[in-house]
């Protein structure tokens, strides 16, 4: 069995709306114990055997709501002593109809803490007779979630908990860290490492929420490898998570939407996609220039073949990410990426194929290609800029489409095209063409339906004309450039 410490210091998941509500009263939210809520459905849902010690302030005293979801069996409410035990006692007692068994300190260490909570000193000191058990004086040992994601990645949190299964042991968590980072406290986000341990919620594991202006908006990053067909669970679970909009595209090669709702925004969207029989056939369709080039990369020695995924390829892999801080013109995001970071990322990717284009024993370029439902994905493709002689892209993108072929693959995907006036050239030259798609945007707040009405979801680089769009590439790239330079001297001076 999992036990879990809920130590349910605050109501809202803002910070400052919550010191608010503490300190004088004041509620500004509908979202009172929005975290809490969405943990409690968690542990309800989970087939695991568990048992939560919910330790409520009088600040944070469950509603009816949250109430009906500790109803089950597997949830006890306890109380997180603030001033005055006794008191703090028969308050809660009363409002949530239970019999109180343990308790705990809440602790106010910081001085705006305790003036929040009216507090002289430190920490308040339990009557000798108080008839409620300290939760802390259990023998059993106890691990901090939200501490531990501060600190360590998701997989490594994950496995640490799971090496402890079949021993005792509690899990101790603050519900505010359940999707944001407490950088003073050190804390959170625990929620994926939750969804993980619990087994639950398996639908969002591949959607990422993202700051946008005043609102949320999340998306499903597998979403050109599957057909999203967003359910109300979905949209309702994204909804306590914070998301104010959720924006899927319509994988329309091989799936159309039935009857979408009328409240769902549309905007056009695109991907570089290619129809393919067999190998022969994508041969003779494109130009004797890309046809050239491919036979001039083979001329050059260069070799390729499908890599697997061990230490060689990921040294490989690190040596091309780290040979230029500059690409296309642009600042490289990945330049500067440790070995370590690399190995993981190689040792973590799903359905993955690597095509790795080799010069004599040296690998000179890469392709990562991702298998989903009726499509592979071209993506990531890079070859060393010492070796830009040598055609190494084109040979890549030719061994990946021969792979593609021998699995039978119908459909390729190389990206989005319009955002990058020579790579899209390279795209057509090698078969692809432009395949007009439709994103949908969901309003799931207040907040959402006032985005979608001003029109804020939308990207400005896929809202302007390509005529004004590809004169400003060049000062767009500079400015990349310029930032990444910056950026790369400030950090040298701190090492100094």
């Amino acid at each position: 069995m999992i036990l879990f410490r809920i130590d349910v210091d605050y109501p809202y998941p803002s910070r400052p709306l919550s010191f608010l509500y503490t300190a004088f009263d004041i509620k500004l939210s509908r979202d009172y114990l929005r975290n809490p809520k969405a943990i409690a459905k968690m542990i309800n849902e989970t087939g695991e055997s568990v048992k939560a010690y919910w330790f409520f302030t009088v600040k944070t005293i469950p509603d009816e709501e949250l109430l009906r979801l500790l109803s089950n069996p597997r949830h006890e409410v306890s109380l997180h002593v603030v001033n005055d035990p006794y008191a703090e006692l028969k308050t809660m007692e009363a409002t949530t109809h239970s019999k109180i068994h343990y308790y705990t300190i809440h602790g106010t260490a910081r001085v705006l803490a305790r003036l929040m909570w009216r507090r002289k000193g430190r920490e308040t000191e339990i009557p000798k007779n108080y008839p409620l058990e300290d939760f802390t004086k259990s023998p059993t040992r106890s691990f901090a979630l939200d501490s531990m994601c501060f600190y360590q990645p998701e997989d490594q949190v994950v496995k640490t908990i799971k090496e402890r299964a079949g021993t005792d042991f509690i899990l101790y968590f603050h519900p505010i860290w359940l999707f944001q980072k407490g950088k003073i406290n050190h804390r959170g986000p625990f929620y994926q490492a939750l969804r993980t341990i619990l087994g639950v919620d398996a639908e969002l594991a591949s959607v990422t929420p993202r700051r946008k202006l005043f609102f949320n908006i999340a998306r499903n990053w597998e979403e050109y490898t599957k057909d999203i067909v967003p359910t109300s669970e979905l949209l309702e679970k994204l909804k306590e998570q914070g998301a104010d909009i959720f924006s899927f595209l319509e994988r329309n090669w091989c799936y159309q939407l039935s009857h979408p709702a009328k409240t769902w925004a549309k905007a056009s969207d695109n991907v570089a996609l290619l129809h393919l029989t067999d190998y022969e056939k994508w041969w003779k369709v494109i130009g004797k220039k890309t046809r050239n080039m491919i036979r001039k990369a083979e001329k050059s020695g260069i070799r390729t073949v499908v890599a697997e995924p061990n230490e060689n390829l990921a040294k490989g892999m690190w040596r091309i990410y780290n040979e230029t801080p500059i690409r296309q013109e642009r600042a490289f995001p990945h330049y500067g990426v440790t070995l370590e970071t690399v190995t993981k990322g190689l040792a973590s990717a799903k359905n993955a194929i690597y095509v790795g284009a080799y010069l004599q024993d040296e690998l000179a370029g890469f392709v990562q290609l991702i298998h989903g439902d009726k499509i592979t994905i071209i993506s990531q493709i890079l070859s060393m800029q010492k070796y830009s002689d040598k055609a190494l892209n084109n040979a890549l993108v030719a061994k990946a489409i021969e792979v593609s072929a021998n699995q039978h693959e119908q459909w390729i995907m190389y990206g989005r095209m319009g955002n990058h006036p020579s790579l899209d050239r390279f795209k057509q030259s090698n078969g692809f063409t432009r395949k007009e798609l439709t994103r949908y945007y969901i309003p799931i707040t207040g907040k959402g339906r006032v985005a979608i009405s001003l029109g804020l979801q939308k990207e400005i680089k896929d809202s302007m004309p390509q005529a004004i769009k590809y004169p400003l590439f060049p000062i767009y790239n500079w400015i990349s450039r310029t930032k990444a330079k910056v950026k790369w001297r400030f950090n040298q001076r701190r090492t100094i």
